[in-house]
């Protein structure tokens, strides 16, 4: 069977708009929460997010197209660019054989908001713009990454709410690993800080309402936690079979070996309260890695900061891991980015690469009250990173639905 290799990786997010930027950040506990600046947002029950800072999208889009893009597609095009340019990809391959899977969870919502919104304003008449349809179907930036550089392998947007981009990571994997494509451009975007996406999760009390505090309003299993913060941006990596990278000499950051999906079969929005889905999930990537739980050094958890699914997920943890889960650390990066819903597994994937690549765990910020629902014997890496040697790291995320997926990375050794 063939092994890929992760050769490429490129970030635009709430903490910095670079890989490296960002990484620093996550290092040093830094919270990404500010007043919403997209938005009145005087009629809102939560007035802040995780959104970009100082993000210049015209490095990446001429400015005659940047208006034929949602925000979602230009996050895409950022950081996908990033990637594939750190990877050095663009001259060494063939076209037909590199796929582009680049998922996100909604897609255009803003534009469709502002397409909607005109239509209702005006006297009936369906005035729409040419570009609203391929401005908002979450596929479109798979399509927009694939057209600039020419890639005709598979290209689709796999779409699982929060568990999307760790989906278009997983697909990538199993493409390369069976030989149809040799390396793959996967990630994702979400561009949700919107008033009908801030609107739409507060009516699902989905969202924290910490005003006062929204510094720290993501506190994932900190008993006052009260719900997630909404972020935004774009991840991308490159994944690639070990012998084409080696032949071409190029950077290895580490290696993917394991990947698994399931279903929680239980609630729309809600996760199993034994977190079923989350330990089959778990389970299915760590035995296709060919691991065993006690060399799992690091978990980067889905830990939204919400008060049932942070506890669900640690059960399921505790479950499967038995006493292993005590030995390895566990720490939730959206304290910090907050939640990007579709491109989270994207940008947490990038966080466990990292720590497997510098041997530093990221912390879960905010931290202050324990739960007594939470085995604080745990190692849940709390408000200050951790030096330990990570030869490898799993990412969870889930999403609404009932949707799971998960991913191991490894240290490349040869």
């Amino acid at each position: 069977m063939r092994r890929v290799v992760i050769t490429g990786l490129g970030a635009v997010t709430p903490l910095g708009n670079d890989v490296g930027t960002f990484w620093n950040a996550l290092v040093a506990g830094t919270s990404g929460a500010n007043l919403i600046t997209k938005f009145d947002t005087t009629h809102f029950k939560t007035k802040f997010a995780c959104e970009l800072k100082n993000f210049d999208p015209l490095i990446y889009i001429e400015k005659k197209e940047l208006n034929r893009l949602d925000p979602a597609a230009v996050y895409a095009m950022a950081s996908g660019t990033q990637a594939v340019e750190d990877s050095g990809i663009i001259s060494s391959f063939n076209p037909d054989r590199v796929g582009v899977l680049w998922s996100s969870g909604i897609g255009g919502i803003l534009t469709f908001e502002q397409e909607i919104s005109a239509y209702a304003k005006g006297n009936g008449t369906p005035r729409f713009n040419p570009f609203f349809i391929p401005k908002m179907i979450p596929d479109i930036s798979a399509g927009h990454i694939s057209m600039k550089y020419g890639f005709r392998g598979p290209n689709f947007s796999p779409v699982a709410a929060c568990a999307s981009s760790t989906i278009a990571i997983a697909d990538a994997f199993m493409y390369i690993k069976y030989g149809r494509i040799d390396a793959c451009v996967a990630g994702g975007s979400e561009a949700a800080i919107t008033e009908g996406g801030i609107g739409g999760f507060n009516a699902m009390k989905a969202l924290s309402e910490r005003n006062d505090d929204f510094a720290t309003a993501s506190r994932p299993f900190d008993a006052t936690r009260d719900g997630f913060v909404m972020g935004e941006g774009g991840c991308g990596l490159v994944l690639e079979e070990l012998e084409h990278a080696l032949k071409r000499g190029a950077k290895i950051y580490c290696e993917i070996v394991g990947s698994g999906l399931t279903a929680d079969a239980h609630h729309l929005t809600a996760p199993h309260p034994e977190g079923l889905g989350a330990y089959n999930v778990m389970k299915n990537a760590i035995e296709e890695a060919g691991l065993s739980v006690e060399e799992i050094d690091y978990v980067n958890v889905h830990g939204t900061s919400t008060p049932l699914g942070d506890i669900a997920e640690l059960k399921a943890i505790k479950q499967l891991f038995g006493d292993a889960a005590y030995k390895m650390n566990i720490s939730s990066t959206k304290s910090q980015t907050g939640h990007l819903l579709g491109a989270a597994g994207a940008i947490e994937a990038i966080a466990c690469i990292k720590s497997v690549q510098e041997d530093i765990i990221p912390p879960t910020i905010n931290f202050t009250t324990p739960d007594e629902n939470i085995d604080q014997k745990l190692n849940l890496t709390l408000n200050t990173a951790q030096k330990r040697t990570v030869n490898t790291a799993l990412s969870n995320t889930f999403g609404f639905g009932g949707h799971n997926a998960s991913a191991v990375f490894k240290k490349y050794n040869g």
